[in-house]
């Protein structure tokens, strides 16, 4: 039996093992809750033969896939057939603890290279892991294994998603290689037909940016009967067909074909007779026969594009629902076939009942033919593909020119800088990444010294003319920062590609990214995707909060303070002062490599054996900063989230608790009041999303009978009185630290900002807001027992 042949056969079976995981999930397994659960039958099966092309014949090793989010079900039943996913989490599809909805690296145990879900995202992470891979090459790293093509299958509807050509033309910057984008071009979106002529868009666009175009739209069949007489005439009908009316026939089937074409173009002449040599069936068949359901097709296109490394954009024309009943129909993105569908299909596939999930029931060959195949397909020659790689030991401190004042943006820029210094494997492991603001975020001295990325030198005109400049743009192979256009998206699918290195290609990297505050929000889609995938790196956001007084609400961020807390797979902090942001940095780096167990840890009830990404929410506001050292257990509380600034005293009336910039505000305040309150105290609080995890893992420790679960926060808050009142400062949301109260029962007052800021100065927006001393003092004075303030002011 021919390559081929096996191929027409896998294509059923996966076609066959897709529908039936759906079916499966949505009439047959009990429902407790009674809720659809879906899977895109039609969608499914408009990529089961360019998919088991590219898995059975194409596709090598060293490549990596982002799959259609809508065509999980054909991926899973793919990793089915190769060995790589249990049949018990295929059946418990969509379920708890079965294979996912859409492709997940965590989540799922088949050998996923991205996740998707969020339609587009996964289409960008393969063009900046292909750049991913340049960088490395031009480091000499992973050099023992080969380049491999970053692959993306892509709906033609999710064409439509921004961030997709955001992505395009960063590519076109850098020079992208390796890089291969197969849409499914099945001409429906969710609610309707896609727009005629948007192919001609799409090859245009791509065209444009330097990509291959090829066009994958008829099937050997199809060329086949353009060469009989009068196949011409069939041809131009096709390619003028709109696609509403082609996708109503596809569902009418041959009757309504034969009707159309001749009632458009019959003649009783050769037209007529290349109609009517053909059954209803086979002339169906012939005209479901396009690129993206034709094997040869796609092998010869693909096999071509594998002879050089440009990228290349397939559009492989198919339809939605193809080898089901429900090809063609507008519904039929979320419609299921019913049970008497299904039925006539296991039938027409060979499937006996009972036997529907055994992978090599209804193939014809028989001795192991296919069993034989599969030991020969090129893409799982070497096993499962998800690498690690060892962790770069960091430094015991990381150094920084210590000045009396100074704002926690300039002492990231300072860190970075002596990072710079440094010759050692860890600095080389460093790459830093900006959107277009690299100098007004501070890594500007660390460009100076490790240069900008490029796979071919380009100099730096302003230098070799003279010209002075405080920073020298020289682009090269050996430069570890990767300039990128002004795209907060591009920025964080970056970070994401990146934080994969070491599990893609088996090198670790140490991204460290940077962009505005607020600009967080605009690209906060990918930033979780990032986080989804467990992509490690460290995000530094600056300058933040109504701090960066002059520019106003569209610059101020208010609810970035609470995206760190409830970003999953983000640890976020907040300092004030430049050592605590120092310690943090330690911590940040060697947390992002770390792969351990993700059970807490007694200490402060936080997985940090497990890692993740890091986020620092710093500021440009200048302050003075502590003369002090920090010894072990003061570095451990900053790391954990909070240490007392000033400890309360035993008989404690008051106790405020400030992060970030606020800090000369709240030491003021509590200078002011500490005549009128007695045993004040004051807690920096360098991380609310430390303390909250900690706190609320502790307490499920404690549900879960664990009675000497205790967080870092409960400890911290222990041993002040029941009766002391608690003013808690943020420049953000005041829900970043509100839950403070909560831990041990104190009453609670939360500043922060809860409107859109303006210009003005900063003591301006600060009064504004009554987050400065004396709304802290107004607070205080309006929760806590006690005698009248007396440096209380009168608003």
């Amino acid at each position: 039996m021919s390559k081929l042949s096996h191929l027409r056969e896998i294509e059923r079976k996966v076609l066959w093992l897709s529908t039936w995981m759906i079916h499966n999930a949505n009439h047959l397994r009990p429902s407790e809750d009674g809720l659809k659960i879906g899977g895109h039958q039609a969608s499914c099966a408009s990529l089961a033969t360019i998919m088991t092309a590219l898995y059975f014949a194409v596709l090598r090793p060293e490549d990596r896939v982002a799959v259609k989010p809508h065509a999980s079900p054909i991926f899973h039943a793919i990793q089915y057939m190769l060995g790589n996913q249990a049949r018990e989490r295929i059946e418990a599809f969509r379920a708890y603890g079965g294979a996912q909805s859409y492709p997940s690296r965590t989540k799922d145990v088949d050998d996923v290279d991205f996740s998707t879900g969020s339609v587009g995202l996964g289409v960008a992470q393969t063009l900046f892991s292909s750049l991913v891979q340049d960088y490395l090459r031009a480091k000499e790293l992973a050099k023992d294994r080969p380049e491999g093509r970053m692959v993306a299958l892509i709906g033609d509807a999710e064409l439509d998603e921004g961030n997709i050509f955001e992505a395009l033309l960063e590519g076109w910057k850098h020079g992208l290689r390796n890089t291969w984008w197969v849409v499914d071009y099945n001409r429906q979106s969710l609610d309707a037909n896609v727009r005629e002529g948007l192919w001609e868009r799409f090859e245009a666009m791509f065209r444009n940016f330097g990509w291959e175009v090829v066009i994958l739209k008829y099937g050997l069949l199809l060329q086949e009967a353009f060469a009989e007489p009068a196949g011409e005439r069939l041809r131009d009908w096709i390619d003028r067909c709109p696609n509403q009316l082609y996708s109503a026939l596809t569902f009418q089937g041959g009757a309504a074909w034969r009707k159309r074409l001749l009632d458009d173009l019959g003649d009783q002449g050769a037209f007529s007779q290349l109609i009517d040599k053909r059954s209803d069936d086979q002339l169906a068949q012939l005209m479901g026969n396009l690129g993206g359901h034709d094997l040869p097709s796609l092998l010869e296109g693909f096999e071509a594009a594998r002879r050089h490394d440009g990228p290349v954009c397939f559009i492989a024309y198919t339809i939605k629902g193809f080898g089901l009943p429900l090809a063609g129909h507008k519904d039929n993105h979320a419609g299921l076939m019913t049970p008497n569908q299904v039925e006539m299909l296991r039938d027409t596939m060979g499937v006996r009942p009972g036997h529907e999930w055994e992978p090599f029931e209804g193939l014809r060959p028989r001795g192991g033919e296919i069993e034989a195949f599969l030991e020969t397909v090129p893409f799982a020659s070497k096993g499962r593909r998800r690498y690690s790689a060892p962790s770069v030991p960091v430094p015991s401190r990381l150094a920084f020119t210590a000045q009396g004042s100074m704002s926690t943006q300039q002492g990231f820029g300072l860190i970075m800088h002596g990072i710079g210094k440094l010759d050692d494997e860890f600095a080389k492991r460093v790459v830093t990444t900006s959107p277009d603001v690299t100098v007004s975020t501070n890594l500007g001295p660390w460009v100076n010294r490790r240069a900008l990325f490029a796979r071919q030198e380009v100099v730096d005109l302003f230098r070799s003319e003279r010209i002075p400049s405080t920073f020298n743009w020289a682009f090269s192979p050996k430069g570890q920062h990767i300039e990128l256009g002004i795209a907060e998206m591009n920025l964080f699918i970056m970070l994401s590609a990146l934080g994969l290195s070491h599990s893609i290609f088996g090198e670790r990297l140490l991204p460290v990214g940077t962009l505005y505050d607020p600009f967080i929000e605009r690209g906060l889609d990918a930033l979780n995707y990032a986080c989804y995938q467990d992509a490690r790196f460290i995000l530094a956001a600056t300058p933040s909060g109504v701090t960066l007084a002059p520019e106003g609400g569209a610059h101020q961020s208010i609810a970035t303070p609470l995206i760190g807390m409830a970003q999953d797979g983000l640890a976020s902090f907040e300092p004030a002062f430049v050592d605590e942001l120092a310690i943090i940095m330690r911590f940040a780096f060697d947390y992002i490599q770390r792969d351990g167990d993700s059970g807490p840890d007694e200490a402060n009830w936080l997985a940090d054996a497990a890692g993740g990404a890091v986020y620092l929410r710093l500021s440009t506001r200048t302050i003075e900063q502590p003369r002090r050292e920090i010894d072990g257990r003061l570095a451990a509380d900053i790391v954990n989230g909070a240490y007392w600034l000033r400890p309360p005293g035993p008989n404690a009336q008051l106790v405020v608790a400030y992060t970030g910039a606020l800090a000369p505000e709240a030491v003021e305040a509590v200078g002011l009041m500490a005549e009128d309150r007695r045993d004040i105290g004051l807690l920096a609080v360098t991380s609310a999303d430390r303390l909250h995890s900690g706190w609320t893992a502790a307490q499920k420790g404690r549900e879960r009978g664990l009675c000497h679960a205790l967080s870092h926060i409960e400890r911290l808050l222990a041993a002040v009185p029941g009766t002391c009142s608690l003013v808690t400062v943020v420049d953000g949301h005041p829900a970043t630290l509100s839950w403070l109260g909560g831990v041990h029962g104190h009453r609670t007052r939360a500043l922060g900002v809860e409107r859109f800021g303006q210009t003005g100065t900063i003591a301006d927006l600060y009064r504004h807001y009554g987050i400065d001393a004396q709304g802290i003092i107004a607070a205080a004075q309006a929760i806590s027992v006690g005698k009248p303030i007396r440096y209380l002011q009168a608003q």
